[in-house]
C-alpha cells in the first residue's frame, strides 16, 4: 500500500509506539514461540529419553525447524493480509473515478458520524478528496493507515531471526546443565528468558511491565507443563 502516505509526526521526539506495532508483533511472537516451543520440546524430550544425544537432536532440530515454520507462516499470512488491502485500493479506485459524488457524500458521512456538523463534514470531505482521495478513503473507510500497513518480508525476517535467537537460550541450557538436572535448569532458564522477554516486549511497546510479564510466563510455563506431562506418559509406557 504505497499510494499514500501519512505526514510526519507532529512530536518527532516522543514517536507513537503504534508505528512499531508490524515488527514488534512479529519479532515478540517469534521469540515467545522459540522459547517456549523449543524448551517445552527439550523438556518432553527429557521426560521421555534424558540421554544428553536425544535432547541435542530434538532441541537442534525444533530450532531449525521452527525457525523456518515461523517465517514461512508469517510471510504467507502477512502476504494474505498484503492481497486483501491491495485489493480494497483497487476497488476504492475504481469507485472514485466511477462514482465520485457518491464517494464524496460517503465521506462526509463518516466525518459527520464523528462529530462534525454537515457542512464541517462535507467541507472537509471535499478538502481532504482534493489533496488525497485514494489516502482520504484507505484511511477514513477501510482503516488502513501507513503504520499498519502489512509488509511480509520485514514481518518473516523478525520472526525468523528472534525465533532462532530465543531458541538458543533453552538449547544452550540443555547442553550445559549438569547430568540429571536439564529439566530444572531448562525450566529455571526458560522461566527468567520468558520474564525478560516480556518486559522487553512492553517497554519497546510502551506498555505497562507487569502485565506483559505474567502474561507471558503463565502461558510459557503451562505449555512446558503439558509437554512435561506428555512426555512422562511416554517414558512411562516405552
Amino acid at each position: 500500500m504505497t499510494e499514500y502516505s501519512q505526514d510526519a509526526s507532529a512530536h518527532p521526539e516522543a514517536p507513537h509506539m503504534i508505528n512499531r506495532a508490524n515488527w514488534l508483533r512479529a519479532a515478540v511472537l517469534g521469540a515467545n514461540d522459540g522459547i517456549v516451543s523449543v524448551s517445552a520440546l527439550i523438556v518432553g524430550v527429557a521426560a521421555a529419553d534424558p540421554s544428553p544425544q536425544a535432547i541435542l537432536i530434538a532441541g537442534a532440530a525444533g530450532l531449525a525447524a521452527g525457525a523456518m515454520s515461523m517465517a514461512a507462516g508469517e510471510y504467507v499470512s502477512v502476504s494474505s493480509q498484503s492481497d486483501i488491502e491491495r485489493a480494497d485500493l483497487d476497488r476504492e479506485r475504481t469507485a472514485l473515478a466511477e462514482m465520485p459524488d457518491q464517494e464524496l457524500a460517503e465521506l462526509a458521512a463518516i466525518f459527520e458520524s464523528r462529530g462534525m456538523t454537515a457542512a464541517t463534514a462535507l467541507q472537509a470531505a471535499r478538502e481532504v478528496t482534493l489533496h488525497d482521495a485514494l489516502g482520504a478513503h484507505a484511511r477514513e473507510e477501510l482503516g488502513l493507515h501507513d503504520v499498519n500497513q502489512a509488509n511480509p518480508l520485514q514481518a518473516a525476517l523478525a520472526s525468523l531471526v528472534t525465533f532462532a535467537i530465543a531458541a538458543a537460550v533453552p538449547l544452550a541450557a540443555a547442553v550445559l546443565a549438569p547430568a540429571g538436572m536439564v529439566i530444572p535448569v531448562v525450566l529455571v532458564v526458560t522461566l527468567v528468558a520468558l520474564a525478560i522477554l516480556g518486559a522487553v516486549g512492553a517497554r519497546a511497546g510502551g506498555a505497562p511491565l507487569l502485565p506483559a510479564t505474567i502474561r507471558v510466563l503463565v502461558w510459557g510455563a503451562f505449555a512446558m507443563a503439558v509437554t512435561m506431562g506428555v512426555g512422562r506418559i511416554f517414558g512411562i509406557s516405552a
